[in-house]
């Protein structure tokens, strides 16, 4: 299975906890997601009020500079640890 395959299936996965991570690993996975779709951030962090899009910009900019493939990688390994203790 190549990368990316692998990267799809953990993202599928990933959907079908039965029980909800904490907004960290939440967050952890979006910055990892993002990372790995898109690469570093491209727009502008949200402004003072929206705290949960400042959460997300901040947890994806803290990935700045890792690449794609690295971030699908950690990705990967990041949702396995989420299956096995949520699922």
């Amino acid at each position: 299975m190549s990368l990316d395959q692998e990267f799809e299936k953990a993202a599928e996965d990933i959907k079908s906890l039965t029980k909800r991570p904490s907004d960290d690993e939440l967050l952890e996975l979006y910055g990892l997601f993002k990372q790995a779709t898109v690469g570093d951030v491209d727009t502008a962090r949200p402004g003072m009020l929206d705290l949960k899009g400042k959460a997300k910009w901040d947890r994806w900019n803290s990935k700045k500079g890792i690449s794609k493939t690295d971030a699908k990688k950690s990705y990967i390994a990041y949702a396995m640890g989420l299956l096995a203790t949520y699922k």
